[in-house]
């Protein structure tokens, strides 16, 4: 097949896109298909321009969009490939936008019965107005330390953790920046757990080895630093789970991925504190895919290969 990788934009996540785009490409030629790269700069533009790009994608078997964060993993790159009608891999417009928006999908998953992090969505005036983002903490009943992230992005760009107000109030500045809305969260002590869902030819869905991460101890958090640019952050896989939470886990991203009506693939992020019930963190419709990146390092738990993972993706995707 001849397959487009769509990959950049103008995402804070452009790098991490060109870096899972490439590994992506290399595993379509290692398969045999053609791998056609396309890129978009950093300020949106089609490096072979956008006419030419719609060109190439029509002439293609299906198209992966490789794209993280605003423009292309929040449901517009999937709108204009549904415009010109051409299979690609993951979720449509719909689940895309909803999986972007952090805010949106709690209020989704929580109206489901699925435990989600607490927190409060800040938009507009509550922005500029500390007192008024402090009121709103305290009727939903949240204490320091709190993390302030973005309503929508990846990679912990713009992502906080403010143990008071003078942090508070700098965390807020700082994500309002990269979005119009802010969300503020309870810290959540406990263990950060992964799991990786995939849709297969068939339409079977299934989890790999769920993933447990223990960030960079010299860094504040799971942040930024620690994900790519740190040699003392462990990915273990699978992690040390009792079965009956393993399978609560498996159970519960399945069914996050279904409410969201994704498609071909997720990764579910939660917390599981040390006396109390797991929770969703969120969800990422098309996480790094780098080789080196949790999802296909959950389903090299499970036996498969990069190529396999990707090979799997573009026959759904065909099918």
């Amino acid at each position: 097949m001849k397959v487009a990788i769509v990959m950049g934009g103008a995402s804070p996540e452009h790098k991490v896109s060109l870096a899972s785009g490439r590994g992506i490409a290399k595993a379509i030629s290692l398969l045999g298909h053609t791998a056609i790269p396309l890129v978009i700069d950093a300020d949106g533009n089609w490096i072979d321009g956008q006419h030419e790009a719609i060109e190439i994608l029509q002439a293609c078997d299906v198209t992966i969009p490789a794209m993280h964060g605003e423009g292309g993993e929040d449901g517009t790159i999937q709108g204009f490939l549904d415009q010109l009608k051409i299979p690609y891999v993951g979720s449509g417009v719909a689940a895309s936008a909803v999986g972007l928006d952090k805010h949106l999908t709690k209020a989704i998953l929580r109206a489901h019965g699925i435990a989600v992090t607490p927190g409060i969505r800040l938009t507009g005036s509550d922005l500029a107005e500390t007192e008024s983002a402090i009121q709103k903490l305290k009727a939903a009943g949240l204490e320091f330390p709190v993390f302030v992230k973005p309503g929508n992005g990846g990679s912990s760009f713009g992502v906080a953790r403010a143990t008071d107000l003078a942090t508070l109030s700098h965390a807020i500045a700082d994500a309002a920046v990269l979005a119009p809305q802010v969300l503020v969260e309870q810290e959540m002590l406990g263990r950060e757990i992964d799991l990786a869902v995939l849709q297969f030819p068939d339409g079977r869905v299934d989890t790999a080895p769920a993933l447990e991460i223990h960030p960079d101890p010299e860094q504040p958090f799971f942040n930024a630093t620690a994900k790519y640019d740190s040699s003392a952050t462990r990915f273990v896989v699978p992690a040390p789970l009792e079965p009956a939470l393993a399978g609560r886990l498996r159970r519960t991203a399945i069914e996050v991925f279904e409410v969201l009506g994704c498609a071909g693939l997720a990764r579910v992020d939660f917390f599981v504190p040390a006396d109390g019930e797991p929770v969703v963190n969120e969800i990422n419709t098309f996480p790094g895919f780098t080789p080196a990146s949790q999802f296909p390092r959950m389903w090299a738990a499970a036996g498969m290969s990069y190529t396999d993972v990707v090979d799997t993706l573009i026959r759904t995707a065909a099918k």
